[in-house]
């Protein structure tokens, strides 16, 4: 993938694949029979749309970074380093049936389930034609199956339990899907929701993405022992980990816990291990660059999920020319989202819309 030095991560901009971390790839997938058996029933077409999902994603986050950059907008919350724990995921679901509640960095979800590219970025523009029609840059279209998220992380846990719980009641084969942060992990309402799903055995997946950090506060200074290895455990659930920088994991991985919930079994915990490749949002990364050594930053930006997974897709036959042809169709979708959220500019919303919409509006 062609890497951009005025916006990717700097361990991106030189990437190289290590032969070990790719037989380390490889391994991931074949270590456990039931994944591996997933991943063997893809096609190629199957395959390569999941990587199409991995470019749109960080293309995705390069646009936002342009556009912050440019004084388009202020800043921007990204999910780069993070891809696979995304678009692994929703591959896995009824993307026409199910539903799923993105967090900030899982903005990936909104259109892998089908929202449009413009339609996003309009979020962030708070065009009157966007998503909220100007009212949130949190992106989410219930027509798609994906509910728009709000500010208070962990939240969205006793919201998803409670769609689930309607799949549940209606005897519908269908499953509700969120994600949390090991910060969010902390929160009341995740544990409630989490809880709330796990007695009522709700068809409900949560997928605890650690990427290490909470805002700027490490892993082992807000959690303790520092994993989340028994954390289904102590719900009385079934829970599974994957590696969240491999796009095949998380797709095996989150298809398992979606036929359990379709056959009544309850909800799934899954854990993703990850890594957020930059600040919290675009106006923070010295602070991110402070907050952990550079020696872990290149770790993990050796790890990266997209030139990981193209080197596995190599392996397995794809040729360089098919990948690049591949990447163009999604710069080329990209750049004509943001050519169409720019134009949206001259569509701003209205004052007296403010209150359209609301659950009350009191007259003067």
């Amino acid at each position: 993938m062609k890497r951009f030095p005025a916006f990717d991560p700097p361990e991106y901009v030189e990437w190289k694949a290590e032969p070990e971390l790719v037989r380390a790839f490889r391994a991931t997938i074949e270590r456990q029979p039931e994944r591996a058996a997933l991943v063997s029933r893809l096609t190629s077409d199957a395959k390569l749309s999941l990587y199409a999902g991995l470019v749109r994603a960080r293309l995705h986050d390069v646009q936002l970074k342009r556009w912050v950059r440019t004084g388009v907008i202020s800043k921007a919350w990204l999910g780069t380093g993070e891809e696979a724990t995304t678009v692994g995921p929703v591959h896995a679901l009824d993307r026409e049936h199910d539903i799923v509640a993105p967090m900030i960095r899982n903005a990936a979800a909104c259109c892998e389930m089908g929202m449009s590219l413009a339609a996003m970025l309009r979020a962030y523009l708070a065009t009157d034609d966007s998503p909220s029609r100007g009212r949130d840059l949190h992106v989410g279209s219930l027509p798609d199956g994906v509910l728009q998220p709000i500010s208070h992380v962990g939240d969205m846990v006793p919201v998803i339990a409670g769609v689930a719980l309607t799949f549940k009641m209606k005897e519908e084969r269908r499953v509700a899907l969120t994600w949390v942060g090991d910060g969010s992990t902390n929160t009341a309402a995740a544990h409630e929701g989490t809880n709330f799903a796990a007695v009522q055995r709700l068809p409900a997946i949560f997928i605890i993405e650690n990427n290490q950090v909470a805002l700027g506060t490490r892993l082992e200074q807000h959690h303790l022992p520092g994993e989340y290895k028994d954390w289904a455990a102590s719900y009385g659930v079934w829970g599974a980990q994957f590696d969240g920088n491999n796009v095949l994991d998380a797709y095996a991985a989150t298809r398992i816990a979606a036929e359990r919930c379709r056959t009544g079994q309850g909800p799934a915990l899954l854990v993703a291990e990850t890594f957020r490749m930059g600040g919290h949002a675009t106006h923070d990364e010295r602070e991110a660059r402070d907050t952990f050594s550079a020696r872990l930053f290149a770790q993990w930006g050796q790890r990266d999920p997209v030139g990981l997974y193209e080197e596995y897709l190599k392996e397995d036959g794809v040729k360089t020319k098919r990948l690049e042809e591949v990447e163009a169709g999604v710069a080329a979708e990209v750049e004509r989202a943001a050519e169409e959220a720019i134009a949206s500019r001259e569509k701003m919303p209205k004052g007296e819309t403010a209150l359209d919409g609301v659950y009350a509006n009191q007259e003067p």
